[in-house]
Formats: C-alpha cells, structure tokens, sequence
C-alpha cells in the first residue's frame, strides 16, 4: 500500500495508531454527541492518562476571561453562562496537549531522523510535548539540544544574510493568538516581506474574498443571537459533528423553537439527523434525542452553486405572482447590479440546474420554499463550499440568494461562515495576509514606525513552488503541521527539503519536523492550556472566534517543560536576532502583552480600546459594517453577482473525490483509527463510493483499489491498496481523509479565483488493485 511506504519518497506513511482489529464497517444509525461522544471522551481519558487534569481542564475551558479557549474549533462561546461549553473532540483535543508524556533529549539521541521518518504520524504525536530547542545535525542525522540564544542567533543570522528578505516566508496556523499573531507579522513586514502564508490560503480564502468583493466585509455578519432567533438555517458543505461539534446545540435548540433547518452536503452526516447535547442532562438521562435538520439535500461535489442558483430562480420566478417572494424596497436601496443577476438567473434553465447540482428540481423547490417562508434566514458553509475552482463564485451566490430577501443587517439573518480553527479568523484581522490592503500599512508604519513593503507577497501554494524553484530559502512554520496539510505531499516534501533553514515553532513531534530542509530548528512553546508567566506576571491572550468575538484566554497548568518559551517571546527572540538595530521595543512587548494590545488598538479597526473591552464579559464583538447596512464596495452598496454556472460533472470513467477529516481527528492529529460517525473502525485508508459506481467497476466492500488522479497539466498522482466502502453518496462522487489523501491533489490544481488548492474536486479514475496489470 503506497500509503504506508517511508515517508522519505514524499508520501504520507501511515498516519493513524496500528490497527487493534479488522477493518469494520457498519453503517451509523444513532444520535450524534449523546453517550457516544462521553464514552469516547472517558476511553480517551483513561488511555491518555488524563483522569485528573481532564476533568479540570473540562470545568475551564472555554470560560470567558477565567479559562482558556478550546485550541480547537472557532464555534463561539456560549452567551448564557453555559458551564459546560465543550464538545467531545475539544475535550481530545486539550488532553492530547496536556499529556504527560516528554520527548527531550534523550528522544533525539535515540532515534534518527531517517527512523522516525518511518513512524506513523500517530505515533510521532504520541510520543508527547516537546520539551527543549533542537537543531538538525546533518552529521549525525538526529536532532541535538540548543541553547533558546543558539537557536534565535541561527535563525537571526540566516535571514539576516539573505539577498532578499522575499526569499523567507512566515507560516502560521489557526492556533496562533493575537498578540503573536501581531507581532509575527510586524517581524516579516520589518524584515521586508509580506510572505504570510496561512491556513486559510488553503481553507477559507474563497469566503474571504467572495464576502469582500460583495459586501466590503471579509467576515460573515451573523453572529449567535442570530442563530437563537432566525427562522430558517441553512448548512452548506459542513459536518458539524466533527468539525463543529458545538454547533449540534444550536441546531437543536433552532428545531426545539421550530426554525427549519436544511443541510446541503454530498454526505448526510451524523450533524445531519438527530443528537443529544450531553449537557442536557434530563435527555442523556432519557436517551431523548433532538432532530437536527428538517430537509436533507443531496448535491454532487461541486453542485452546491447550481442548487443556490436553482433556489435563486425558484423565488424570482414566484416574484411574478407573489410581491413578498422578493425585498425589492431592500434590493432598491442597498444593492447593486440586480438587474444582471435576474437575467442571469432566468437565462439559466431548469435542465443545467438540475444536472449540474444532481438535485430535483422537487428537491431544489422544497428548499425554496423554506427559504420563502422564512422571515429571516442565516446560510452557513465551510470547506466544502470553498475548497473548489469556483468557491468564489459560490459564496458570492450565497449571499445573492441573502440579498433577494433583505436577509442581512438585521437579527436573525446573514451570511455565516464556520471557520474551522480556533484563531484562524483573528489572525487574519490581526494582519497575517499575503495581501494588504494599504490603510493598514499606513498605520503600521505610522504607529509602529517601520516601512512596510507594500508588494503583495505569496500564499500557501505560491511559498511551495517558490521553496521548490529555491527561490523561498528559509521557511518558519508557527504552528500546524505544514508537511501534512498541504497539498501534493512528494511535492511540497521536496520544497521544504530545497530550504536552507526550516524552523518549526511546535508543541508536539510531527512530520514537518522530519521534512525538513539543509538546517533546522524545532522550537517548543507553551500550549494554550497552560500558564504563560512573564515579568508582568501571568499574561493572557486573546482570540477571536468565527462569529467575531473577541475575548481572552487564559492557561491553567504548569508548563510541560521550565525550558519552554511563549509563542509571543519566540516571535521576539527570532525578531530581535534577525533586526538587530530594529527600534521596536520586542522585549518591552513581551513582559506584558497589555503593550501589545495597546499597538493593536492603534493600528486594527476594530481593536480600539480593547484591553479594557477583551475583559467585559463575553468580550467584545469587531464591528462588521456590512451588518450596519455600510458596504466597502466600489458601488457602495452590496453588490449581486452574475456568474455562470460551472460545469462540475465528471468526465466519463472519472468521478470527483472529495478529501475530508475523520471523526477521531483534528485537522493533521490522528486520534484513532475510527470514523464513529460513518460507522468505520481500524481503518483510514478507505475510499467512500456510491455503490453503483461501485458496481459499475467490479467493486465490492473491502475491495483493494487503485485511486489515480489527472491534474490540469495532465500529470497522474495515486494511491494503491485503499479499500472501497460503499455509502449513500451521489454518483459519480468519492470521499477520503485527508492528510493521506493530500498526495493526489496537484501543486498546480488551485482555484484561479481563490489560489486555494483543489481539496474537495480532485478528478480521479478508481479501479480495483492491479486492474491495469
């Protein structure tokens, strides 16, 4: 199995624990959360040894202004005092950080890097939280302890001595807070790049710009008490049990008031049905159950803007007949370019709304008509919208269908996207951005009294084929597990091996510590569960949540090691060794972040005031001017869109594959081998299939397959030995984990529109194993 070879060749070795059992596979028929998620929760406890410290982090997290901030989803906190705001892989996720397992020294001085090169990822995180600085030793091929001032001096010099500063880039992942997010990218711009990369050049940058070129606004305006209070939901391309897990509590409550709640997905999921919220203990206690949805809708992979369109169509088509289908005195007052989106919408017929989304025209009129109905309606997505050529354009037809009936700038309505990490929305807004918009350069030079590049810099995709060409030669990854998530795995393995420097800023032993290029830094810091002690004491961070909220986060438990730095200070240190003469004040910040914060209140909108507003209860909401009817657009007003439908059906033989997580998985972080929820247990490397595809090419369950996929270039990636399951998916349509499933997405296949890799629409032949032999 090509899945499980050496991670030296550039595939992914096998990622989960080995496997205590045969696959198995039974199809999910139970509420999601429920006892399931607190009998996973207790095994979970027990193996990791958590039995103390994860009762107390559970009664800490997610807390406002006294606990930490789950490091895992963005969902926002509860507004009513909930005590056990917590989900199930939140829970994992906090214990998996706060084990007490240690790799040191002795760790590196036992096994070599061409060894661990062969673990499992599993087990490369299983082995704990690092604990000192190490440096790659080529000689040798382990990594060797450093001094925190060897470590900072290495990093200093190496940028320092570039030709250009261009040729670094500055990775980070959701995890990062505020403050260091901040100073991580006053570090680049004063070193001269606006080399920022992040996770969401790879997840959510098509809602980004979709919501900025129609509203001025890069961020959804809804927020929780519009969840509390709106009429309809309606839920693109998310599995909210496993992404989202705490969302199951608004979903409930929304069908316990009698709002209707449709989910769009090519898979119905667990999310999708029924659950019981553990923290209703009257219903755990009952096995009550709460509906989760009203109307499931089944599009094909990428047939989720054909279906938008259908909806679209469907209201202006009963405009004619019925005055209240549409908010005209809205749609006169606060938007543009209607007129272009009608004729496009009528000039798009039936038959290709039909065959492009793989829904009925029944099916796209039921949704319509609860959309009708309501009298105010919220749409929410994730990955699954945006991760395509056109997730651009399917935003914007997102917030079309909003505009037509005035459901934005009021309670109860407006776009919502789910991010997907705990920070990755504020580091965004905190200025991790490969392209800044000049008003806040200008403030950045004018209260930090620096010079910002104003060149655009690279995203993702752009740093991996610059680090391939040897044109990016030092790579700092803040956090995340850069190897894994990104795309084209041999590819990307061999850019960051092309590097002259990679420095890893980390909690934990992962695969992009073995990937590594001619020189190399791990550098540990502090976890969000724990406390974070400066000269001024014991600090906190801030985070911002996906619905906007600001608020502060504050750790509980002794650092794993006495040798661990603060993300904050290892930004300082790094900084103060590469910008030697630099003027800003790095080691003043990083006595008390309050400092900090007071230059982000100076240069952020949004961020005015805000040390004293992050310690109000609950924090305190960015303003988001599309929510006050204010629209940064050209027009000045909110813009409709009036792009054509994409053709997204497979070519004849191919079909379109999907990558997603697992249940017992957060992002990169394997947990187990199970998918609870889709009824799959001791395997990962498996390929859902829709049972007449399967039979169409000789397969049954289990059966071995080889997955190809064709990039644009014409060029062949695949995975052999993957077994087939068959499950209620539309033809023509696959699924898979990632990050094993990263090796078939090409470098090249990236959305023209967004620059993010293809994850969700990579086109692939599967056959079974040796077919072609």
């Amino acid at each position: 199995m090509n899945a499980s070879q050496n991670g030296q060749d550039g595939r992914v070795p096998h990622v989960g624990p080995d496997p205590r059992g045969e696959p198995e596979f039974h199809p999910y028929h139970h509420p999601a959360a429920g006892w399931g998620a607190a009998k996973s929760v207790s095994r979970f406890l027990v193996r990791e040894r958590a039995l103390v410290d994860g009762p107390r982090a559970i009664m800490r997290m997610n807390h406002e202004n006294t606990g930490f901030d789950c490091p895992g989803c963005a969902w926002p906190d509860d507004t009513k005092g909930l005590h056990l705001d917590i989900c199930e892989n939140g829970i994992k996720h906090v214990t998996w950080e706060m084990t007490g397992k240690r790799v040191g020294r002795e760790f590196f001085a036992a096994h070599s890097v061409t060894e661990l090169s062969g673990w499992s990822d599993y087990d490369l995180e299983d082995q704990g939280r690092l604990t000192e600085p190490m440096a790659y030793d080529p000689e040798s091929d382990h990594y060797v302890p450093v001094s925190w001032r060897e470590a900072f001096e290495l990093a200093g010099r190496t940028l320092r001595e570039l030709d250009d500063p261009g040729q670094a880039s500055f990775y980070t992942s959701g995890r990062l807070g505020n403050e260091a997010t901040f100073l991580y990218q006053l570090l680049a711009r004063e070193l001269g790049t606006n080399n920022l990369p992040d996770c969401s050049n790879m997840c959510h940058e098509a809602s980004g710009r979709a919501l900025t070129a129609s509203l001025g606004t890069g961020k959804g305006t809804a927020d929780l008490k519009d969840w509390e209070t709106t009429d309809a939901l309606f839920v693109l391309g998310v599995n909210a049990a496993s992404n989202a897990p705490r969302m199951l509590t608004a979903l409930a409550e929304a069908y316990h008031r009698g709002a209707q709640i449709v989910h769009i997905n090519p898979l119905v999921e667990a999310a999708a049905t029924r659950t019981i919220v553990p923290h209703d203990f009257t219903d755990m206690a009952v096995l009550k159950s709460t509906r989760t949805s009203t109307l499931n809708l089944q599009p094909r992979i990428g047939g989720d803007m054909a279906l938008l369109r259908g909806m679209a169509k469907a209201i202006l088509e009963q405009s004619g007949t019925d005055p209240k289908a549409l908010d005209q005195e809205f749609i006169d007052r606060h938007t543009a370019y209607f007129d272009k989106y009608r004729a496009v919408c009528e000039a798009t017929p039936w038959d290709a709304i039909e065959l492009q989304s793989g829904v009925s025209r029944d099916g796209i009129l039921k949704a319509a008509r609860v959309y009708r109905d309501a009298d105010r309606s919220i749409i929410s997505w994730c990955l699954g919208v945006s991760q395509h050529e056109h997730g651009v354009d399917t935003v914007r037809e997102i917030v079309n269908l909003l505009l037509l009936r005035g459901n934005l700038g009021r309670e109860g309505a407006g776009p919502s996207p789910v991010r997907g990490h705990s920070n990755v929305q504020g580091n965004r807004t905190c200025g991790i951005d490969h392209r800044p918009d000049e008003k806040f350069l200008d403030r950045l030079a004018e209260v930090c009294g620096i010079d910002p590049p104003r060149e655009h810099g690279m995203d993702t995709v752009a740093t991996i084929r610059a680090m391939h060409r040897g044109d990016v030669k030092v790579f700092v990854g803040m956090g995340g597990n850069f190897a894994l998530a990104a795309p084209d795995t041999p590819y990307t393995y061999a850019a960051l091996r092309n590097c002259d420097l990679t420095v890893q800023v980390s909690t934990k032993l992962n695969r992009s510590h073995l990937v590594h290029g001619r020189r190399a830094l791990i550098l540990p810091c502090l976890g969000r569960t724990e406390k974070d002690h400066q000269r001024g004491g014991v600090q906190s961070t801030s985070v911002e949540d996906s619905m906007s909220m600001v608020h502060l986060s504050v750790g509980m438990k002794r650092p794993a090691s006495k040798h661990l730095l603060s993300e904050p200070a290892v930004i300082a240190g790094i900084a103060r060794a590469a910008l030697p003469d630099s003027a800003t004040p790095w080691e003043w910040y990083i006595e008390d972040y309050d400092r900090i914060r007071d230059t982000m209140a100076r240069v952020l909108d949004g961020f005015e005031d805000c040390n004293r507003r992050v310690r109000l209860p609950l924090g305190f909401r960015i303003k988001q001017p599309a929510r006050e009817l204010v629209f940064l657009t050209p027009s000045g007003l909110a813009e409709f869109s009036a792009a054509p439908l994409p053709d997204v059906i497979p070519e004849p033989g191919t079909l379109a594959l999907g990558t997603m997580r697992s249940h017992d998985q957060w992002n990169t972080t394997i947990y187990s081998d199970n998918d609870r929820y889709r009824g799959i247990k001791n395997l990962r490397t498996l390929v859902f299939m829709n049972e007449d595809d399967m039979r169409e090419r000789g397969i049954s369950e289990f059966t071995p397959v080889e997955i190809v996929s064709t990039a644009k270039d014409g060029s062949h990636r695949s995975l052999d030995g993957y077994l087939a399951i068959p499950y209620d998916i539309p033809r023509g349509c696959a699924a898979g984990y990632m990050p094993e499933m990263n090796v078939l997405c090409a470098i090249g296949d990236y959305s023209v529109q967004s620059d993010q890799p293809l994850m969700k629409h990579v086109k692939v032949t599967i056959e079974p194993s040796g077919h072609g032999t």
